[in-house]
């Protein structure tokens, strides 16, 4: 069978009869990773809501490319580049819209409450970026009142750090208060765990080709090495992360987890979420000057939730920085990629306060608490307080797609004896 490779701008119907506003249906095809009962680890791509067993389809029904799912993890398929991804989403499209194959598949299908989802890509390196103008204007304002909220140098460049690759976990995973050093309002320096804890909505882009070391990757490249998107939140103790930043930057207040949606939706699926970026002053300079190029800002639509109760909606169009400049600022001194490199937005705020994508700006610095229905209120996050962060984004034809949720439950702190 010859597999039409050209990007799908129209939605095919899938002969597993879904609802046409499923935000799972053909159009969105994300990718994860899921242990069996045997133990063993699979690929899966989700549709509604279930999950084709990938390792076994290929096995069974495209030898010639089943090595690519073989190990469980999207490592192979990442690394084999863009024309491997496009030929993958296209037989799966074919797979799941002819009803010749429901013989085959239907029996490789998992309910979706059933799939132990895992982290599905080994991630190489970790960047977190800080892309929002309304989030950055937020906190130079709580933190610098009087002066000018945006740093300099922030109109100029995407202002980024290297985070720890090794605290990147699947959703679902406890998030254990951290402890540390921090400072109270009286100038004691102390220790103990975090009073400040606090989530950041973000959104996550997976790396599949790698660079050359020393050679950039300009923005026309960015869909050549990016291969899909999740969810994220990189949780921050505020406190801990307020004493030790000064002169290097976020360490042991922003390691101790960022948390990752086990499902990543492939770039080529956000084609008709693609949209113009802010308008930018001054203009970028040339390497990340986007003005005449294609766009990649993104109309994502994020909510957080927190113990079930929505409190926030933040809108991922409206971030200046686009994942395009922040690749090719992030190489742009010769920095390689490798596969797996993994590298997130940086906090999604709006300019409306319902829009702010962190509880340091919901409750402005702790100073006016967040109401929950049950009579409780919030400035940070308490012991077993859940987050839940989801997002929905347009697709082909007027229809939705889901990028699943990332959520987290807060653990007590951790004493050694």
């Amino acid at each position: 069978m010859t597999i039409d490779t050209r990007p799908h701008t129209t939605v095919g119907r899938t002969w597993l009869e879904l609802p046409d506003d499923h935000p799972f249906g053909i159009q969105t095809l994300p990718y994860g990773a899921f242990t069996t009962s045997t133990g063993d680890t699979r690929v899966g791509v989700r549709i509604g809501d279930q999950v084709l067993d990938l390792t076994a389809a290929s096995a069974r029904l495209d030898p010639a490319h089943a090595a690519l799912f073989a190990a469980g993890s999207l490592d192979r398929l990442l690394a084999a580049g863009p024309d491997a991804w496009t030929r993958t989403r296209a037989t799966l499209t074919d797979w799941l819209t002819d009803p010749t194959r429901r013989h085959d598949l239907e029996p490789l299908l998992v309910a979706v409450d059933e799939a132990a989802m895992v982290l599905p890509f080994t991630v190489a390196d970790y960047v977190d970026f800080y892309a929002s103008e309304h989030h950055a204007t937020n906190l130079g304002n709580l933190f610098r009142p009087g002066q000018p909220p945006l740093p300099p140098n922030w109109k100029h460049l995407p202002i980024g750090y290297h985070g720890r690759a090794g605290t990147v976990v699947v959703s679902g995973t406890p998030v254990i208060r951290p402890q540390g050093q921090r400072r109270t309002p009286d100038g004691d320096v102390v220790f103990g765990p975090s009073v400040r804890l606090d989530i950041e909505a973000e959104l996550g882009f997976v790396v599949g080709t790698p660079s050359a070391l020393g050679r950039p990757v300009d923005l026309a490249a960015f869909p050549q090495h990016v291969f899909g998107v999740c969810l994220v939140n990189d949780w921050s103790a505020r406190d801990i992360q307020a004493w030790e930043y000064a002169p290097l930057g976020p360490f042991l207040g922003k390691s101790f987890a960022t948390s990752a949606a086990p499902w990543i939706v492939p770039l080529a699926a956000l084609e008709a979420a693609r949209v113009a970026p802010p308008a930018r002053a001054p203009r970028p300079l040339p390497y990340l000057d986007d003005t005449d190029a294609d766009p990649w800002g993104l109309d994502i639509r994020l909510e957080v939730s927190l113990n079930g109760h929505v409190v926030s909606r933040p809108p991922f169009a409206s971030m200046y920085w686009t994942a395009a400049q922040q690749l090719a600022h992030m190489t742009i001194n010769g920095a390689s990629l490798r596969t797996g490199d993994f590298f997130a937005s940086g906090t999604i705020s709006g300019p409306r306060a319902t829009e702010r994508g962190s509880f340091i700006e919901l409750t402005w610095g702790g100073n006016e608490p967040l109401q929950l229905p049950d009579g409780s209120t919030r400035t940070f996050l308490e012991d077993h307080d859940e987050v839940v962060i989801t997002a929905t984004a347009p697709g082909p034809s007027g229809t939705t797609l889901g990028l699943g949720e990332v959520h987290g439950r807060i653990a007590p702190t951790h004493r050694s004896d």
